[in-house]
């Protein structure tokens, strides 16, 4: 059998079909190499053997007994089995107990004057100490020295403890991986020798061999160093060949030109951009002057002038004789970016028009419920050149939509967009378009690397000047409604001195929900029983509730998804223009939107929302002169870990500090995303957060062997282990642009 071909041999080979169906269908396991890549999770020590007198509670033993008896007993009127086995060792007796289906398989083994062996862990039932549902290993050797051998090996041995699922516990996994490890000899290594050698890593065969049956607790720290620089350095080095890839590419140098529109545009700024926006605007710009496409990650802290770091490069595209189109991910947060850039640019977004500047150009709007004739002309602007800038939702990836010569696409808030849509935009370019990412949500250093690691990154990690401090409080509504009652109070005063506020719920909230009858009722009830269980609270409801209470008096909009979008828009123009004191929403508010005069923000049920979802809100008050306040009101209990949570949102407005608590607390699974699927499957020991070293040394280890083999014709290990990885499900997730 040659040594790519044992990996691949399908599971039910050796394990039989019925395990092995459970496996592919519950834990994705299809192959050998699957299985041998199913990493115990941790492991129990089983401890030195124990004497029934001694037994420590809570904590995992091993111990040697003869069973004394054994007896079913039935509970809840018959539908329950149970069975206890009393054991005695000559020092002390204890007590087992298995329930349910487990209790057929140690019925008919564990019979009195057996001797076995034991491990789990001591609880107290009814004041006796006892194992449940322990693992054993029965004794039956007749040899003695052959029992004390078996006993040594089954005490002393660290026991590894499988991600398993309820058709396949850890135990059967366990036995599983003993019939596939004969083939961790034929596993191929990716690591170049000098690399492995120069790092002095243990082979790979005794690394997978070490992970599921170490002999001592260095064992697997040897194992788990070896593998997660596997994944680190694979994971790289398809990142690094992506980006030398995109090198290859041929592209439209867009230089920029002495008094032209950005000239112009700089000129009338009433302000100077701070020293971080000229540092990244000048990355862009070294970027935009080579003849391969620029893929650049601006990362940005809430409101430090990303809007303003993507116009520029957008108007030095259009100075070089291109077109730069801004995909945004709402609808509202398009039309908010036309309005903003349009403001900024004044004459100048009226090239062609009447009172328009000789150097300006036009700026569109393309958004999917625009009427046909504003749409026919904005599509033919774009076709004809005549506009430099458009900025739309995914209508500008339909076929219908032509452009001139595009030369720079924006993406807005990137992990909303999906793989097709960017490379469909990409596609109408004569020659690919430049690329530039923005996120406000700021991504830890290590995320970066790993999820977007084929993208140059640059961060704009200070606040324009003139931005104001952001108080923010926790606010127990349970423990003290006091505090709700003067979170109000809070809120008109903010109105009372010319300023207005936002209030942010989880949902919407519906009639037909009230309509559902008998279901409703019976959802109103068990909330009342258990207030854990009440559906999240409503912007509909709230702002009604406002209206008559709290607020009265106050001009008090809603605003939600499920509105017509001209809705939508009525309602934000007239908030912007000040005509509403406060706006109740869900987070249709969380990106994009600027009310410099809005100081105020009371998050409703603030627990219900994650960490960087909240910061987010909250960087949407504080935008002008005035200081922003930011209530976080919930009912969680002051222990729990979502109170944590909130504390620490309140702690700081760091948001790369808060980026770091969010992942700690979600680990990647979330963060990664599903866009990132192939990136999270392809992960098992390594962790984003935890490993930044790693990821780190092995990106530059990457860079290296790439530069110098970008084919890697030298390394058919670290090809064929790569083509393994990038199947066709992986492969999207380096495809993002």
């Amino acid at each position: 059998m040659d040594r790519v071909s044992s990996f691949d041999e399908p599971l039910k080979k050796l394990l039989g079909g019925a395990t092995a169906k459970v496996m592919a269908e519950h834990l994705d396991l299809h192959t050998v190499g699957d299985l041998l890549h199913h990493y115990p999770r941790r492991y129990e020590e089983r401890g030195k053997l124990t004497a029934l007198a001694d037994l420590p509670l809570d904590e995992h033993v091993t111990v040697v007994a003869q069973v004394a008896d054994a007896r079913i007993l039935m509970f809840n009127n018959g539908r329950g089995k149970r069975l206890e086995v009393t054991l005695t060792d000559g020092s002390g007796r204890l007590q087992l107990v298995f329930f349910g289906h487990g209790v057929h398989k140690p019925h008919k083994e564990l019979l009195p004057g057996r001797q076995a062996m034991f491990a789990g862990k001591v609880s107290v039932f009814n004041r006796k100490m006892q194992l449940a549902h322990p693992t054993y290993q029965l004794l039956d050797a007749s040899d003695a020295d052959e029992a004390t051998e078996a006993v040594d090996a089954f005490a002393g041995r660290l026991l590894p403890i499988y991600p398993a699922c309820k058709q396949l516990d850890s135990w059967r996994i366990a036995k599983a991986v003993d019939a596939v490890l004969p083939s961790a000899q034929d596993a191929v290594d990716p690591l170049p020798a000098s690399l492995r050698e120069g790092r002095g890593f243990t082979p790979l065969p005794e690394a997978l061999l070490k992970v599921h049956r170490p002999q001592t607790k260095a064992d697997v720290e040897d194992a788990k160093a070896r593998l997660k620089w596997d994944e680190a350095f694979v994971l790289q080095v398809a990142l690094a060949r992506r980006r030398y890839a995109d090198t290859q590419l041929p592209a439209v140098a867009r230089r920029p030109v002495a008094d032209g529109l950005l000239d112009a545009f700089d000129a009338k700024l009433p302000f100077t951009l701070t020293e971080g926006q000229e540092k990244v605007s000048k990355e862009i710009f070294d970027d935009l002057a080579t003849e391969h496409p620029m893929h650049r990650l601006l990362q940005g802290e809430v409101g430090s002038g990303k809007t303003m770091v993507a116009l520029r490069a957008m108007l030095t595209v259009v100075d070089a004789g291109g077109q730069a189109a801004m995909l945004a991910p709402t609808e509202v947060l398009a039309q908010q970016h036309h309005r903003s850039i349009t403001e900024m640019m004044g004459e100048l977004a009226e090239g062609g028009m009447l009172g328009g500047s000789d150097r300006g150009t036009k700026v569109v709007l393309l958004t999917g419920s625009m009427g046909m004739a504003a749409r026919r002309q904005a599509l033919l602007d774009l076709v004809t050149g005549e506009a430099g800038i458009v900025i739309g939702t995914h209508a500008l990836i339909e076929d219908k939509v032509q452009f001139h010569d595009l030369g720079l696409v924006v993406v807005d808030e990137q992990h909303r967009f999906g793989v097709e849509q960017r490379d469909a935009l990409r596609s109408k370019g004569k020659q690919p378009p430049h690329l530039l990412v923005m996120t406000a949500t700021p991504i830890p250093r290590t995320v970066a690397m790993t999820v977007f690691g084929d993208l140059e990154t640059s961060v704009l990690d200070q606040l324009p000047a003139g931005r104001s401090p952001i108080a923010s409080h926790v606010v127990p509504a349970k423990d003290k409604p006091h505090f709700l009652a003067r979170a109000w109070e809070r809120v008109r005063e903010e109105v009372e001195n010319g300023h207005q506020a936002y209030v942010v719920c989880p949902r919407i909230g519906d009639d037909a929900e009230e309509a559902e009858g008998k279901k409703g009722k019976a959802k109103k009830k068990a909330a009342e029983e258990d207030p854990e269980k009440r559906p999240p609270l409503a912007v509909l409801e709230i702002a009604d509730e406002l209206r008559k209470g709290a607020l009265a008096g106050l001009t008090v909009e809603v605003l939600h998804g499920r509105m017509h979008p001209d809705e939508k828009d009525d309602v934000m123009r007239r908030f912007a223009a000040g005509d509403v004191d406060v706006l109740v929403a869900t987070t249709v508010i969380e990106v994009g939107v600027n009310v410099p005069n809005a100081t105020a923000m009371v998050i409703m049920d603030a627990d219900r929302f994650g960490v960087s979802q909240l910061h987010q809100l909250r960087g949407r008050v504080g935008r002008g002169s005035a200081p922003g306040l930011c209530l976080l009101v919930s009912e969680a209990h002051e222990a729990s870990p979502a109170r944590a949570r909130l504390s620490a949102v309140a702690a700081t407005l760091d948001g790369f500090e808060l980026s770091r608590i969010d992942l700690e607390q979600r680990r990647e699974g979330d963060v990664l995303g599903q866009a990132q699927s192939g990136v999270r499957s392809s992960l098992r020991m390594l962790t984003v957060i935890d490993d930044e070293e790693v990821i780190a040394a092995a990106r530059e280890e990457a860079v290296a062997v790439v530069a110098a083999d970008p084919e890697l014709e030298h390394l058919p290990e670290l090809r064929t282990v790569l083509a393994a990885l990038l199947d066709k499900d992986r492969e999207e997730y380096l495809d993002k642009g």
